[in-house]
């Protein structure tokens, strides 16, 4: 395997399409400058974000009403045509249910009283297939969540509820600050839980769509819910794909891990905070949180590292992460040497890295998403007393628009580094569409992502802080 400043020296249009490939795998990270030498390099091919299509008019309740449109995935039950005839059948979908319903010891009455007056909420099509513009870098992310109003609304929350986050880390072995910061990250402390109900959305994603499979176990989920008294119809909205209360459960997390905290016969994760705070706890348990162990460790990144280390896959202990290099960036002493860690270099060579560990990825099984767990980690850490992240980021950098991104995947198709047809930018690329280019190792993909200036033009760079 090569090392990243090999795969820097490369000459010529090897060294481009990494540069390329890079762009799309972090998904990108640019110089704020960088735009002349991205254009300098291939053309002038960036010609900015496309302006923002004009939106619909609202509806008599203000909401906004379906585009009318084909939904971006190009699946074809998200064709408009598909999407129309699938409403028009909406009512014989729901009634088709009732043998599965019937199954999980829905009684007649509550399914017809809970399924009565559902119409489809069609807008939610266009939500499942929008593409958003991933502007945001993981500083301005972590800027927006962890933030002193948050704070001091997490702090307020832990002393209110104090002895019921004490009988839950009794009880479950989970770190209250952990929780506190799910419960704010995820509706601001419930003021912002979402407003669309529940059964709507999972009965409309039941029959309209792409995913229906999926979601009519969530919608027959919710109404198991109802039927069993646990919640109120009127408790259960949240969003366009039913994830609803405080720390926004699912209705098929819910049945998983809901629990009975103070023993009054009902579940009530969104207006009981004892419920709320042990289902929550019972969900981070069962998925394998680690009692007693922190979610991991700001490190600083030796010169020369070799950074295609940077890959979840590839855990060593800590005290072999020692070895190579990494330490504290207030060289304290690890306090568990022997636990097993992974790094992560969120914003590549220029930008701190992170060792994380086991309860990492219990977060990302709660959102799989690396920017999501670092907030929840890192704010959990400043309801503790913990300080901010000590390395600074690299703030001038600016992250690759939609249609940058498009023309970038398109480069790539032109000159056979990227099987398939790109049609609309992704966040990060099909893995079987880079394997192509020179050198690009599966493993590490979306960890070696990093354009620096050289001259004028920017290119890749796997490894080296020089």
């Amino acid at each position: 395997m090569q090392s990243g400043a090999g795969l820097a020296r490369r000459a010529g249009f090897v060294a481009s399409a990494t540069m390329i490939a890079a762009a799309l795998l972090l998904p990108a990270c640019a110089h704020a400058q960088a735009q002349n030498g991205l254009s300098n390099l291939f053309g002038g091919i960036f010609s900015g974000p496309n302006p923002a299509p004009s939106q619909p008019a609202p509806g008599p309740n203000g909401a906004q009403p379906w585009s009318g449109e084909d939904g971006a995935s190009g699946h074809p039950l998200m064709t408009a045509a598909a999407i129309r005839e699938a409403a028009g059948n909406f009512d014989n979908c729901v009634s088709g249910m009732w043998p599965d319903a019937a199954r999980r010891n829905i009684t007649q009455d509550n399914f017809q009283r809970f399924t009565a007056g559902l119409a489809p909420d069609l807008r939610i099509m266009d939500l499942m297939d929008s593409q958003p513009e991933f502007s945001k870098s993981i500083w301005d992310y972590l800027d927006i969540l962890v933030n002193d109003n948050r704070l001091a609304k997490g702090k307020e929350v832990l002393a209110r509820y104090k002895a019921q986050f004490d009988a839950t880390e009794n009880a479950y072995g989970v770190d209250r600050y952990i929780i506190a910061a799910i419960w704010g990250i995820e509706s601001n402390y419930s003021t912002q839980m979402g407003d669309r109900s529940v059964l709507q959305s999972t009965a409309t994603l039941a029959c309209v769509g792409r995913r229906q499979a999926y979601f009519k176990d969530e919608f027959l989920s919710a109404l198991e819910i109802l039927n069993r008294g646990d919640l109120r119809p009127e408790q259960m909205r949240g969003s366009w794909a039913g994830a609803f209360g405080p720390t926004q459960f699912m209705p098929t997390a819910f049945k998983r891990f809901a629990v009975d905290g103070d023993g009054d016969g009902r579940r009530d994760v969104v207006d009981n905070p004892t419920d709320l705070i042990a289902s929550t706890a019972n969900n981070l348990k069962k998925d394998g949180w680690q009692s007693g162990q922190t979610w991991g460790y700001e490190v600083v990144v030796p010169q020369g590292f070799n950074y295609m280390l940077a890959d979840r896959a590839k855990t060593m202990t800590i005290a072999q992460w020692e070895k190579l290099g990494l330490k504290r960036p207030t060289n304290q002493p690890f306090p568990h040497p022997a636990e097993k860690a992974y790094l992560l270099a969120p914003a590549g060579a220029q930008g701190p890295g992170f060792l994380m560990l086991q309860n990492f990825r219990v977060i990302m099984k709660y959102n799989p998403a690396e920017a999501y767990a670092m907030a929840i980690g890192h704010f959990a850490d400043r309801l503790r007393g913990g300080q901010p992240f000590v390395q600074p980021w690299p703030r001038q950098e600016r992250e690759l628009s939609r249609t940058e991104r498009l023309e970038l995947q398109q480069l790539l198709a032109q000159r056979g580094f990227y099987k398939g047809t790109p049609r609309r930018p992704i966040r990060r690329p099909d893995p079987g569409g880079l394997t192509q280019l020179p050198g690009f190792d599966r493993g590490a993909r979306g960890r070696i992502c990093l354009l620096r200036r050289a001259g004028s033009a920017a290119r890749a760079v796997k490894s080296p802080r020089k």
